[in-house]
């Protein structure tokens, strides 16, 4: 039972990883980073780089995140039940 754990574990971070190697590398994410980085610069973020990279992965990891589909609501089920 463990290997089934463990290789389902390592199928769950192989998706998680591609997910977010196609995000980094899309034109959207690269555009909104940069934008992030310019308005942190501005305003005297420390390290606005990394905290322009982490704030728009993030962003984009949310949004796809809302596109998925609910696996425990049920059809009748409002979503903002």
């Amino acid at each position: 039972m463990g290997v089934g754990r463990r290789d389902s574990a390592e199928e769950e971070i192989r998706t998680l990883v591609r997910q977010i190697a196609l995000i980094c590398l899309s034109e959207d994410f690269q555009e909104l980073k940069k934008e992030l980085e310019q308005i942190y610069r501005q305003h005297g973020v420390e390290d606005p780089a990394l905290t322009a990279f982490e704030d728009a992965l993030y962003a984009f990891l949310a949004q796809e995140e809302d596109a998925r589909p609910c696996a425990l609501s049920s059809p009748n089920t409002p979503k903002n039940a």
